[in-house]
């Protein structure tokens, strides 16, 4: 009797553990594509125009060098010179940090500096984007449990070099590598920080559903840092880059060490397919 009451009880705890599970990946599929469709999401990307040395006029204007959807004719202009870009708007010039929270807001579209490398550009977002409009969700995998997977973590502190679509490369800090078994086979993957004082790993990996079930350029995820020598990693979590949504990112693409010789039926698939 007692014997039945515990196999019961533990059915029931791993049936709890499980849709538990289940609830937290559905509430982060949720968040996540909340942020997409999000006005200053994603998917609200309308443009991006790389800056020339000099002047570049902006506005609503279809012969001009910057092209908006919104807003005046001719609106204002930016301005590069030597790694320094300034915008004259309304009669006043002042400086545009790239890459930070100082947006302009031109009728209903924002511009925003972006600097990759050594090129400048200004990045458009428009809520009332094609994308947007026409965002329909995105498709994923059944969750499966067996995809959150425990890793062995090796500290190796590194540079590992990762080229963008626009073809640059940026040599990036890689703290180490995640070692794990999938399907009976061993696998490597190297995360690396993103930013100084980063509290997760950023991965950024392609697997062998890329270009069929799953986007050809490969997904990203993150983990929390290793502990105790361990690390895991939720492929349930795996999400398409920006560029699966709009052709206006500069999205990373995996390096060598991260295309893996194994399919990874879990996280998102494929936007559109």
């Amino acid at each position: 009797m007692m014997s039945r009451l515990l196999t019961v009880l533990l059915t029931g705890a791993a049936m709890f553990a499980a849709s538990t599970y289940q609830a937290e990946i559905a509430s982060w599929h949720g968040e996540r594509e909340a942020k997409l469709k999000a006005e200053d999401g994603w998917l609200a990307l309308a443009g991006l125009f790389w800056l020339r040395e000099g002047a570049n006029p902006f506005g609503k204007d279809p012969a001009g060098e910057i092209v908006l959807p919104d807003g005046p004719v001719h609106a204002g202009v930016f301005h590069l010179e030597k790694g320094k870009v300034t915008v004259t708007l309304d009669g006043k010039t002042r400086e545009v940090k790239p890459d930070s929270d100082d947006i302009l807001k031109i009728g209903r579209v924002s511009l925003l500096v972006i600097k990759r490398s050594d090129k400048y550009g200004i990045r458009v977002k428009d809520p009332e984007s094609e994308a947007r409009r026409n965002f329909k969700g995105i498709e994923s995998f059944p969750v499966d449990e067996s995809y959150r997977v425990t890793a062995q973590w090796v500290a190796q502190s590194h540079k590992i070099p990762i080229l963008n679509i626009i073809g640059q490369t940026e040599e990036s800090d890689c703290p180490g590598y995640a070692v794990f078994r999938l399907h009976g086979s061993e696998f490597k993957l190297y995360p690396i920080i993103e930013e100084p004082g980063a509290t997760e790993l950023f991965y950024i990996f392609r697997d062998q559903t890329s270009a069929k079930e799953t986007y050809g350029a490969g997904r990203f995820f993150y983990s929390p840092m290793p502990k105790d020598g361990q690390v895991v990693l939720d492929f349930n979590k795996a999400y398409n880059p920006p560029c699966a949504f709009t052709p206006y990112a500069t999205c990373p693409l995996p390096p060598a060490e991260n295309r893996l010789a194994v399919r990874i039926e879990a996280g998102e698939k494929r936007y559109g397919h």
